[in-house]
């Protein structure tokens, strides 16, 4: 299961913010951008519970992370 993370960034902390994604396990991708939102983070995982831990465990407690949006990739 694959989704897309739309993320707004406290105001500075966008490169710290990308690199931690990076870091992260079952992110795949993660890359600043210019828009409503501040970073879109590719992301995987084995089901929908294990994904929805991801972001709440993994993604969602990274310093400078304010809010974040996500879009299930439909196959």
């Amino acid at each position: 299961m694959k989704a897309y993370v739309l993320i707004h960034v406290r105001v500075g902390s966008i490169p710290e913010v990308v690199k931690n994604l990076q870091r992260t396990e079952g992110v795949l991708e993660a890359h600043m951008t210019f828009g409503p939102y501040d970073v879109v983070a590719e992301i995987e995982a084995n089901d929908a519970q294990s994904l929805g831990s991801m972001l709440s465990t993994k993604i969602h407690p990274l310093p400078g992370i304010v809010d974040t949006n996500t879009l299930l990739v439909v196959m």
